[in-house]
């Protein structure tokens, strides 16, 4: 029997080390961080700050901004109580910020309905089904000071020599010493005259020499070809920002239809009477 009694405390103990270990309670919204005169501060309040504050506050590390936050927000309480009620300005501001708070509520909702997979797909399809494509060169110039070199050049170039070796040897242009290689271009984005000799050109065909505001130059066309369709990836964010542009566009004109809206005109007066900041303050 006294063995019995040394062992029951030890079952007691296995027992209670078998129980489940009670839930830890997390942190919400309504998690008090602190108290004013009895007045309650919230995780949330926290959170709703920083999550509306300028970038350069987001770099901040967490703990800094957090202290800062809480801080902050303790002593607009402490100031705030020096008033019983807001004044005229005030309580305007107060009403356009929850009419705009609620706006944005209601923008929200409709990207996040009108954005989906489907509809992205549906945008990138009704884009670029019938991409054409644009032309697209890739030439290469010798950039030289007259026309008489030019045309020198060009007597070699006639009997064989190398368009590359001519180029790293006596172009002027900063594509000199890379063979006068220029890459791939579109329309537009040179000057017209080099760009009308390379439209004139076949591939592999040296033109003429050709005067530009930077000199004279001999143009040969490497290669063409038309531009390809972007991947979905790279315009998700554009077509994202279309689809929601259209859904809250839409939204708008259709709740505009079906409200009744009046603008009575100003009697006496006309717009320059919204600087007159004396008409709200008391």
């Amino acid at each position: 029997m006294p063995k019995g009694l040394t062992f029951l405390p030890s079952l007691a103990l296995t027992a209670v080390l078998a129980l489940p270990l009670a839930a830890e309670t997390k942190p919400d919204a309504s998690t008090v961080v602190a108290r004013v005169n009895g007045d309650e501060i919230t995780l949330g309040h926290v959170i709703a700050t920083a999550s509306a504050l300028p970038a350069q506050y987001q770099q901040l590390e967490d703990d800094v901004l957090f202290d800062f936050i809480l801080e902050q927000l303790v002593q607009q309480h402490l100031l705030g109580l020096e008033q019983e009620e807001l004044n005229t300005a005030s309580a305007l501001r107060l009403e356009n910020e929850a009419r705009s708070l609620r706006a944005v509520q209601t923008v929200e909702a409709l990207a996040a309905a009108a954005v989906t997979d489907e509809a992205i797909q549906a945008a990138y399809d009704a884009q670029f089904a019938e991409f054409e494509g644009a032309d697209e060169f890739n030439a290469s110039h010798i950039l030289v000071e007259t026309e008489e070199d030019a045309n020198a050049l060009k007597t070699q170039l006639d009997e064989g020599a190398d368009f590359a070796e001519l180029a790293k040897e006596n172009s002027t242009g900063p594509s000199g010493p890379n063979g006068g290689a220029l890459g791939w271009f579109g329309t537009g984005q040179m000057v017209p005259e080099f760009e009308n000799a390379v439209l004139s050109l076949e591939k592999g065909q040296v033109s003429d020499p050709v005067q530009t505001q930077f000199g004279w130059h001999l143009v040969t066309l490497n290669d063409k070809r038309k531009t390809q369709a972007p991947e979905l990836d790279a315009v998700r964010t554009e077509l994202a920002q279309s689809i929601q542009q259209e859904a809250i566009q839409a939204r708008i004109d259709e709740l505009t239809q079906q409200a009744q809206i009046e603008r009575p005109a100003l009697e006496g007066a006309g717009p320059e009477i919204m600087r007159q900041i004396e008409l709200i303050q008391e």
